[in-house]
């Protein structure tokens, strides 16, 4: 007599900061009615006590707010599963089978270490630019190897996320997907955007966080420093700084930006460990050189 094999082991992790009382139920409704998948969820509660959750789901309390990344990281210690969900808690999960579409492509090809499925408005259906992980993003539903990742919505293999050393606490918040995915790549993994599988989420701007230009500018400098050759670092900086130039309007954003800039320049990013050459090139036939 056969026996089935055993179903993927997910452990998924959601912040909350108890804003999104409407938004957070739905979240979580839908990501518990997943199918075909062994889940473990855990719900952080960013410098709150989470108040939106099922009573039985596990919860965490951090007595302050330790941005995303390491929030991210905390949750992570406290599910079981050999694969990493990370989810926003104001996405859903339209269909039942999402993550165990998202946990086959892991467990069929050993050398991925994170899947992302395709970000859409669901009012518009609309995949903004910033939620296709590659340089050419007008076609959102063209699939295929990634080197970058969108953070809020993605599946992780655990033993290469601890293998590259996590998300970066420090950051707090942006580019924290793009060091991780780095050092994914560093440690010989790829990524895969799957268009085909569809996760709702609110077309929102990032901008609507008060730090957003000054933490944007801060870690794309710690980003460069911990991450690149010394080679490189300047030719990164350069091409951030003509894109800052030609998208930043407006004083007090201008300041934000030149105030991160600064902070980046002056603070210590963390350990550094560069990416090896060959990891450089591998990104770059990959389509997308690490100087953007």
């Amino acid at each position: 007599m056969s026996t089935a094999p055993p179903r993927p082991a997910v452990g998924a992790v959601v912040l909350t900061m108890n804003d999104r009382p409407a938004e957070e139920p739905r979240a979580l409704a839908s990501l518990l009615a997943q199918d075909g998948i062994d889940l473990d969820v855990v719900v952080v509660g960013n410098g709150v006590t989470p108040a939106h959750a099922p009573e039985d789901v596990r919860t965490v309390h951090l007595p302050e707010n330790v941005g995303i990344p390491e929030g991210r990281n905390v949750g992570a210690a406290h599910v079981k599963g050999d694969l990493l969900f990370f989810f926003d808690n104001d996405a859903v999960l339209p269909a039942r089978d999402v993550l165990a579409r998202l946990a086959a492509d892991l467990e069929d090809d050993p050398s991925l270490a994170y899947v992302q499925p395709r970000i859409a408005d669901p009012d518009t259906g609309i995949t903004l630019r910033r939620w296709v992980p590659r340089l050419r993003a007008a076609d959102a539903e063209r699939p295929g190897t990634v080197t970058v990742m969108a953070e809020g919505v993605v599946m992780v293999r655990r033993s290469a996320f601890d293998l590259a050393g996590q998300w970066p606490g420090a950051f707090y918040l942006f580019h924290e997907g793009l060091d991780l995915a780095w050092r994914l790549w560093q440690h010989g993994y790829t990524g895969l955007y799957r268009p085909e599988i569809v996760v709702h989420h609110p077309a929102t701007h990032p901008a609507r966080h008060a730090q957003f230009y000054r933490l944007t500018a801060r870690n794309r400098v710690w980003l460069a420093r911990r991450n690149l050759p010394a080679l490189l670092i300047p030719a990164n900086l350069a091409t951030w700084a003509a894109l800052t130039v030609w998208r930043v309007r407006g004083r007090d954003a201008w300041q934000a930006t030149l105030a991160g800039l600064t902070e980046g320049l002056r603070t210590h990013p963390g350990t550094r460990s560069p990416i090896s050459w060959r990891t450089v090139a591998r990104l770059t036939r990959a389509g997308r050189p690490p100087i953007f």
